[in-house]
């Protein structure tokens, strides 16, 4: 027995125990190699006229044998020389396969995809096998040599017999373990089942170039007996076949020549989804790394999608065989919704080729894919509105989070993706579609926030806003207010020109008159709650005439702050209601939404609360009942009127007051 160093025998310790994540792997890279060992007799056969050889010749074989407790792997490729196995299997992290691909770098191309690196994938069948015996012989020789060992001290080479070049990997698998005290055992024998295999192939291997072939049971009816009774019940029998289990090519591979039903074909049966993808999105990048990219936006949003446990990201390949099943740095969490494969010669693996070890890569195709699905959301939303809205509405919560998780940072990429209910238009419009709506001299965008439309199309503040010309985006997820504040403005492209001064405005209009073309330009545009206290649509004499009012009345105002106490921070009187008799308004960063979206947390008990303004409509009749309850000094009447009117405001806003009974009663009283 020939012996293996010493640092090859701690290399082989980690191999079998640290590597690899799991065991199941180690078919992967048992079919690689067998693979990468028909590419080369291939390759060969390009430039050596003895080696004659047609291409669809050649097969990897899976044989389960569950009697002998073995399952082998057999292929018809170069094989391997006495010299070869020593060199290959005798030294561990030897990588003939990189060898080979480095000399014969100029001949590769479409036709070879040789996969190894770094020679150490072999000895991933000693975590599953208690021995392994390879039987090769190389292509030109009469002589067949047999490398066997158990993994732990060494190895014998000698001589043996195959029929024709390539080789045969036996792996005569461990016994099963049984669980103890709660903990999961490991059924070896699984590897001889059938449907294992035919997973473990599917899943891992399903691309590789090379048809992958197993004896598989199937069923069929017998023939119907000449002299069977009229009430004969049809006969089955299992018999084997030998099938190919992968399907070779990739879809994404496939130039040209797909439609969209085998795409949307390949998505549902890989994605598990019973509805075709609204959109499919795929290309092929060159360069300094080499890449396709087939990607899926669903048509409907998973059940999990957002919940904790749901998992974002793209299945990774890397020569066709699969490295992660979910690769989620390849997709930024707004993104989340995408599915899809992404698979390149070139990225850089780790040694258990289970993980990338070179993130700027990942990067590159990371920044690529994200510029390519906003691309397609951009077009989707400019050329088929129908099916863009009912995107949004699957997945447009994701692309506020994204725009708030990122403090504002991805607003640029995202805003104009957002769409929203404009209360004048009655349908969903983009942040853009609102500003170049706008009546001229508006600096803001307008938006009210809440759990319901039809409420927020009712509040005072709204109706104020839509009185004086302007439009009331009308947002009900939780996450919009949020996303405005990381927002706090947003950039318009091609406004009409402003103008300082009525010369300039006049000169303009006359150009336009004369043919030219309008002027446009960019603008920064603040993001405005229209409950915020700092929100005014009043003119000037509306302005001034609610001062007088204020001011004249400042003994009302005190005396209702008074009877108010800690609920609001003031009492004032407002410009911009038109029926309403009062409203609730905030000041400062903290909307009166915000506080309850907060106060429906985990922390509720330590939400911070908003400041409370009480504005009221100095042209309703009720003032008028305020002000004859202060001039003839009746504070309990006042003290009423103000804490009715308040929780009315409340109300109003889609919060309870602060004591319902007490409400119920102080209605009741004056009644």
């Amino acid at each position: 027995m020939r012996k293996f160093k010493t640092e090859s025998k701690k290399l082989l310790d980690l191999m079998i125990n640290s590597i690899y994540t799991n065991k199941e792997i180690f078919l992967r890279e048992l079919i690689s190699n067998a693979s990468d060992a028909e590419d080369k007799l291939y390759l060969k056969s390009l430039t050596d006229s003895s080696i004659k050889l047609e291409e669809d010749s050649l097969s990897i074989r899976v044989t389960p044998d569950k009697d002998a407790r073995t399952l082998t792997i057999s292929d018809n490729g170069t094989g391997m020389t006495a010299d070869e196995l020593e060199a290959n299997l005798g030294t561990i992290a030897h990588s003939g396969s990189e060898e080979f691909k480095a000399a014969n770098a100029e001949h590769q191309g479409d036709d070879v995809d040789i996969i190894g690196q770094f020679g150490v994938g072999f000895y991933s069948a000693f975590m599953v096998a208690s021995k392994v015996r390879v039987v090769t012989r190389a292509a030109g020789e009469d002589v067949a040599h047999v490398w066997e060992s158990d993994g732990l001290e060494g190895y014998t080479i000698e001589d043996g017999e195959r029929d024709h070049c390539g080789t045969d990997v036996i792996l005569t698998l461990k016994e099963d373990v049984e669980g103890t005290d709660g903990a999961e055992g490991e059924r070896y024998s699984r590897y001889l089942e059938e449907w294992e295999l035919k997973n473990l192939i599917k899943q891992y291997s399903n691309y590789v170039r090379h048809p992958i072939q197993m004896m598989v049971t199937k069923s069929r009816q017998k023939p119907k007996p000449e002299d069977a009774p009229e009430d004969y019940k049809p006969e089955y029998e299992d018999y084997t076949e030998l099938e190919t289990i992968n399907s070779m090519t990739p879809i994404w591979k496939k130039r040209g020549d797909v439609e969209q039903k085998d795409y949307d074909e390949f998505y549902k049966s890989t994605f598990h989804d019973w509805e075709d993808p609204a959109r499919t999105i795929t290309f092929h990048a060159e360069g300094a790394l080499e890449y396709d990219a087939l990607l899926f936006i669903p048509g409907k949003a998973p059940f999990d999608l957002y919940s904790k446990d749901y998992e974002k990201g793209l299945a990774l390949y890397s020569s066709n065989v699969l490295i992660m099943d979910k690769c989620a740095d390849l997709l930024p969490d707004y993104y989340n919704f995408v599915r899809g494969v992404v698979d390149s010669p070139d990225v850089t693996l780790n040694i258990s080729r289970e993980t990338l070890q070179q993130n700027r890569q990942l990067h590159a195709i990371a920044n690529r894919i994200e510029k390519k699905v906003t691309s397609e959301l951009q077009a989707m939303r400019d050329q088929d509105r129908d099916a863009y809205e009912k995107f949004f509405e699957n997945f447009g919560r994701g692309l506020k989070f994204g725009i708030y998780s990122s403090y504002g940072m991805k607003a640029s990429e995202l805003a104009d993706l957002l769409l929203f209910w404009s209360a004048r238009e009655k349908k969903m419009v983009t942040l853009a579609e609102y500003a170049k709506a706008m009546p001229a001299g508006q600096k803001a965008v307008y938006y009210a926030a809440g759990d319901s439309r039809d409420r927020l199309e009712k509040m005072p503040v709204v109706r104020a806003a839509l009185d004086h010309g302007c439009d009331v985006l009308l947002c009900t997820a939780d996450v919009d207010e949020f996303t405005f504040q990381a927002m706090r403005t947003y950039e318009a492209k091609g406004l009409p020109k402003t103008y300082e001064d009525d010369a300039a405005r006049e000169a303009a209009e006359k150009a336009v008159a004369d043919g030219a073309e309008p002027e446009v330009e960019d603008r920064s545009l603040e993001l405005k709650n229209v409950a915020a206290g700092d929100v005014d649509f009043a003119t000037e004499d509306e302005k001034k005439a609610a001062e007088e009012t204020a001011k004249a009345n400042e003994d009302l105002f005190d005396a209702m702050k008074e009877a108010l106490g800690d609920k609001v921070t003031k009492v004032t009187v407002s410009a911009r209601l038109t029926d309403a008799p009062a409203a609730i308004t905030s000041e400062g960063p903290l909307s009166l939404e915000m506080e309850k979206v907060l106060a429906a947390g985990p922390d509720a008990g330590e939400a911070p609360k908003a400041q409370r303004v009480l504005e009221l409509n100095a042209k309703h009749p009720v003032f008028d009942k305020l002000k004859s309850a202060q001039e003839s000094g009746d504070k309990e009447k006042l003290s009423l009127y103000a804490g009715l009117l308040y929780d009315q405001a409340l109300l109003v806003e889609g919060m309870l007051p602060d004591d319902p009974v007490a409400f119920a009663s102080h209605v009741c009283e004056l009644m």
